[in-house]
């Protein structure tokens, strides 16, 4: 059965460098997390204390209502009923499918039938059916994960780990593979922890996102409040592509090189500040449309992505902005740009 896992002022230290500082992290039972973060920043050491491979220096970890590490706690990993999907799905190439997803199962509470029938439906769940004599080897990058998946799933665990779990595949399969995973979680209702360092992944595939950044949780919640809403300049730029201009508030409204914008989030109180937005919120219109439509510049880069491009604009009073369309511009291009949506406004650096 899925619990709630609460994580509260977790600290590890290797030596001298501290590399959790104190984390506080709720997951609601049978929703999943994305702990989002970058290399080395310490997501795996998290991921390794909740399992219970390692042992904190402070704080508590609590699943359901058991609290498996503490100051006065300590549940061995076996006893604890995490699942564990780690970065390259380590399955063992002597079992067989079967041999792996049954790996974790006890007699006790897998009797018999049960085990075969159990192995059955978690690899129907994963998209799987009827692969039990397949080997390892004999399985593509994407069909290996689900296999690892299934292992963990397969014991009805408490809370399921996944570790990087897509960052060996290809961009397609990456993305197909991460929606089928997060299908299978929400069928059976699982509580789980995806660590990342990738920020479309985090924001796709998870209910929360808690972004790790020096040790400690900068900001948690839904992925639409914290790419809409990010609690500093610093994290919005590393959640997503942001543009920032320099701006002057005035109660409800900022000015700044994109015009007179909505404030709809942000500390900071009238005067100067940081404006941000995302290049999705701006339009770039060819041939240029007059003001106050928009405000006059000219393209002087561009990224073609295939399903859009990014088009750098720099504008009249010399300010550059980055803007999402679906048709590439050639340098030099005149253009204008306006702005949908409210922006956010920070105090001054």
């Amino acid at each position: 059965m899925s619990r709630r896992l609460v994580i509260a002022g977790l600290t590890r230290r290797f030596g001298s460098h501290t590399v959790l500082d104190g984390v506080d992290l709720v997951v609601e039972a049978g929703t999943c997390a994305a702990v989002l973060g970058p290399s080395g920043g310490g997501k795996t050491t998290l991921l390794r204390l909740v399992a219970g491979f390692d042992r904190p220096d402070g704080g508590t970890i609590t699943i359901g209502d058991d609290t498996v590490a503490g100051p006065h706690a300590w549940v061995p990993p076996e006893q604890r009923r995490v699942g564990i999907v780690p970065q390259e799905g380590a399955l063992f190439p002597h079992l067989d499918v079967a041999g792996n997803v049954g790996f974790g199962l006890s007699k006790h509470e897998f009797p018999g039938r049960e085990r075969d029938r159990r192995i059955a439906e978690v690899l129907e769940l994963v998209g799987l059916p009827g692969a039990e004599r397949e080997r390892p080897q004999e399985l593509s990058g994407g069909q290996q994960h689900r296999v690892a998946l299934a292992r963990a799933l397969a014991p009805r665990p408490s809370v399921v780990l996944l570790d990087e779990p897509f960052s060996a595949l290809d961009a397609g399969l990456r993305v197909r593979l991460r929606a089928e995973v997060r299908d299978a979680l929400t069928a059976q209702a699982t509580t789980a922890v995806i660590v990342t360092h990738d920020q479309a992944e985090a924001l796709s595939i998870a209910d929360q996102v808690a972004v790790l950044l020096d040790g400690r949780v900068a900001q948690s919640g839904t992925p639409v409040e914290i790419y809409r809403s990010p609690a500093s300049l610093a994290l919005a730029g590393f959640i997503g592509d942001a543009v920032v201009l320099g701006g002057t508030r005035r109660g409800a409204s900022v000015s700044c090189a994109l015009g007179e914008l909505p404030v709809g989030r942000g500390p900071a109180t009238d005067g100067p500040c940081e404006v941000l937005l995302r290049p999705e919120q701006i339009s770039v219109h060819h041939p240029p449309v007059a003001e106050p439509a928009g405000v006059v510049g000219v393209v002087v880069g561009s990224q073609y992505f295939g399903h859009d491009t990014i088009v750098t604009v720099r504008l009249a009073d010399g300010a550059t902005v980055q803007a999402r369309t679906g048709v590439p511009l050639a340098p030099d291009t005149a253009v204008s740009v306006s702005v949908a949506g409210s922006v956010c406004a920070f105090a001054a650096r």
